[in-house]
């Protein structure tokens, strides 16, 4: 398949199966054995990928992807998608908040024969968790952490000094 071919089965995948929440294309445009890398996490078949995007769609039901940068080169197609939506429902045991989010996410699909088989997935899983309110701001405890203990050093050498 041509690149622009497999750049066309991207945006389909993000414009029909994401942003129309229709999990069953999964079966048309993915392989049978299709493997998905999601950080430290790997996903194997269909089944268990479906279940996986469907948490988003039930913990996000307004979800929509917007497609940033599309590159494609030999089998490989990458995309870079911003990722906006209302957490109104469970996600990952983290109950809804009602919070508005956006993120980022990267993905690099391996594309053979007209179909997905390989996908591999970077998000900003920290920046949506910070915006859920499940992680605080990291930059006010390091801070506090920072000052305090410069503070003590300087009492420290106060005492030293003396």
């Amino acid at each position: 398949m041509s690149t622009e071919h497999n750049k066309a089965l991207v945006d389909r995948i993000t414009e029909e199966g994401l942003n129309q929440h229709i999990p069953a294309l999964v079966d048309e445009l993915c392989a049978p054995d299709f493997v998905f890398h999601n950080g430290s996490r790997t996903i194997q078949g269909l089944p268990v990928y479906k279940r996986y995007i469907a948490q988003f769609f039930r913990a996000f039901p307004d979800i929509q992807f917007t497609t940033e940068d599309l590159i494609a080169e030999g089998d490989t197609v990458a995309v870079r998608r911003t990722f906006r939506g209302t957490h109104k429902g469970s996600l990952m045991g983290i109950p809804p908040t009602g919070k508005q989010v956006t993120t980022t996410v990267m993905t690099f699909n391996r594309i053979a024969n007209g179909k997905f088989v390989e996908g591999w997935n970077n998000a900003d899983d920290l920046g949506l968790l910070r915006q859920l309110g499940v992680i605080p701001a990291l930059f006010g405890f390091v801070f506090l952490t920072g000052l305090a203990t410069g503070i003590s050093l300087i009492v420290l050498l106060r005492k030293v000094l003396k």
